[in-house]
Order: structure tokens, then sequence, then C-alpha cells
């Protein structure tokens, strides 16, 4: 049953985390962007994030924390959720599920424990500022 369902390959959507100051915290926090660069609409989206790994020699995780969009157009940015720093050590995944007309698309994105830093800046389509993106 599973080899009749056909999901295809996610082309020009990503997800970003960018550095930005926030108010409440009076500090710089990490935003996770969805980033839509390809020339679809996307629809009835839904992102499941958690944070895992090891800290201090013992196995930690976050509780699921799930975002739904109703639609998303073409070349566009939605920012999805703020990463507490106390999470950074941990791998921050975001499971993103969205339809193109009738097609479902289905990605994994992970950033890994101690990837979120000055050292693996980028420009961010879109957005033109810098940040970690996860393709």
């Amino acid at each position: 049953m599973r080899k009749d369902i056909n999901i295809p390959e996610v082309e020009n959507v990503f997800m970003a985390a960018i550095q930005e100051w926030n108010d409440d915290f009076l500090d710089n926090v990490w935003n996770v962007y969805l980033i839509n660069d390809s020339d679809h609409d996307l629809h009835d989206i839904m992102v499941v994030s958690k944070a895992f790994g090891t800290l201090n020699s013992e196995m930690r995780k976050t509780s699921l924390l799930r975002h739904a969009l109703v639609e998303m157009p073409a070349v566009s940015a939605v920012k999805i959720e703020m990463i507490e720093n106390s999470v950074l050590a941990l791998n921050n995944e975001f499971m993103l599920t969205y339809f193109i007309g009738n097609t479902l698309y289905d990605r994994k994105y992970t950033f890994k424990a101690g990837t979120l830093g000055k050292q693996t800046l980028e420009e961010v389509p879109i957005l033109f500022k810098e940040g970690v993106i996860v393709r």
C-alpha cells in the first residue's frame, strides 16, 4: 500500500534561522522562518517542531509544537517560531507538510546542535538577512 503513495521531492522550500532583536527578552534570539522560494503557492501547511539530544550526558527532548498555516504565496517567507536559547545545544527538528494543488509534499529539516552561530551565516533569499539555512 505504501508503494502506491508518491510523495515528490521538495524543491525551493526550506527553513532558515535568523538572529533578531526581541523586545520581550531584551536580547537577540533565533527565529525560524519557512521560506517559499518557488513559483507555487503552498496551502494546508503543517509544521511540527521539537528539540532533542544529549545534554550533560543525559538524553533530553522538548514537547512537540504544532503550527498550521492555511496558505503561503509563492516567493514569500513566514516566521514559524523562536528557538529558546536553552535548546540551542540540542538538535532542533522541523517536520513540514504542505500541498501544491492536490499533491502532498513532506520534508524534515534539522538545525543540528551547535550550528546556529556566526560561523555558519549566509544570506537568506527573500528576507535578505544573514541566517542559517537548512535545505
